[in-house]
């Protein structure tokens, strides 16, 4: 793809997708437009800097964000997934490269349309929950209500009803320092919803928390994602919550992204030694799905055995199998038979020596959040 055909493509893209982007660069340090597409592009990081001065945070990066799915990029420390997705509304100008939000060109935006895409269009949550210490829970959530111009009688009521969503009911007075830092998240979380955005980002936001509030609050997640279908893009170094989150994972290196694909992608087939390594000690059985292991059913097996979806996970089949004490399972899908899974199938992708003989049906749409044990 030419620089001069790059624009055009994405927006193409992005009247398919809430974000497109395309050859994406965030480069810090002296004279950082040249590294793009110049002669020092492909060098590794610390020849980068030595060579010209400059960081590529964000190296090169293509995507899109799928309406209604959670897009979870993660990668460890420094690898530029928070630079990225700062990039994604401005807060932080990209190099070079094109991005789009419903088909609007975003690095064209000027500063009155730039207001109303974070205002209204795409809300952050970050990962220090950035209350106001003198206002209460609802007055908080409010906020960007406030600032939209809605009268003090409209905000209050749209933000009590948010409050109730997120779990906190009869909290509404209370002030930032009252709550737990998972209540304050909450709060966080509500008064992005309160704009009503297109699209939710999240910036590490449950890192600070303890785990078993993390865990509450990726509960708090799915849930919102189930009842609401809103497009999310999740920032996250730990590889559990992205499995446990993600419809599809950009998995992060150094700027670029390593990998892209589903939970079960990423996990059953990763795409070189970095992210095998990542995956490492994953239960693979608790992320792949029944459709890696099936194949054509055989005479006869269409009569017996339990059934089970192409989207249930081996673990499931495993289960189902057992308790049932035949040899293997039906994969059914909307009542048609797709395959059949035995328990030696299901054992070798445990073990990952298995080949997938069938490929189930592609779904019609993104299946958002699942519950994945890592």
């Amino acid at each position: 793809m030419t620089a001069t055909q790059a624009p055009e493509a994405a927006v193409r893209s992005a009247d398919e997708a809430v974000f497109s982007v395309r050859n994406l660069w965030k480069v810090f340090g002296p004279k950082a437009d040249r590294v793009p597409g110049g002669e020092h592009a492909a060098l590794p990081p610390a020849e980068l800097r030595e060579a010209t001065g400059c960081t590529a945070a964000v190296r090169d990066v293509s995507f899109d964000v799928r309406k209604g799915e959670v897009f979870v990029v993660m990668g460890l420390s420094g690898s530029g997934k928070s630079t990225l997705v700062r990039c994604l509304t401005r807060l932080i100008e990209p190099t070079s490269g094109t991005l789009a939000i419903d088909g609007e060109d975003v690095l064209a935006m000027d500063r009155s349309r730039l207001r109303e895409l974070r205002r209204h269009r795409a809300a952050m949550v970050f990962q220090h929950f950035g209350l106001l210490p003198h206002r209460t829970v609802v007055d908080n959530v409010a906020y960007g209500l406030e600032i939209q111009g809605l009268s003090k009688s409209e905000r209050r009521a749209k933000a009590a009803e948010l409050v109730a969503k997120v779990g906190l009911a009869g909290m509404e007075d209370r002030r930032p320092s009252q709550l737990s830092g998972g209540q304050q998240q909450r709060v966080g979380l509500a008064r992005a919803l309160a704009v009503d955005p297109s699209v939710l980002l999240f910036d590490e936001p449950f890192s600070a928390l303890d785990p078993l509030i993390r865990r509450e609050m990726q509960d708090e997640v799915v849930r919102l994602h189930r009842e609401e279908g809103r497009t999310m893009v999740f920032i996250t170094h730990d590889l559990s919550e992205a499995l446990r989150l993600g419809t599809r994972i950009a998995l992060m290196r150094d700027g670029g992204i390593v990998q892209l694909g589903t939970p079960e992608e990423i996990v059953g087939s990763p795409a070189d030694d970095y992210v095998r390594e990542f995956v490492r000690d994953v239960p693979r059985e608790q992320v792949l799905t029944v459709a890696t292991a099936m194949r054509p059913a055989l005479a006869g097996e269409s009569e017996r055995g339990p059934a089970v979806r192409p989207d249930a996970t081996v673990a499931e089949a495993i289960e189902a199998v057992s308790r049932s004490g035949d040899p293997a399972a039906r994969v059914m899908d909307a009542g048609r038979l797709v395959g059949v899974v035995d328990r030696a199938c299901l054992l070798d992708v445990v073990a990952g020596t298995a080949e997938p003989a069938v490929t189930a049906p592609a779904p019609d749409a993104p299946d958002g959040p699942r519950e994945v044990t890592a």
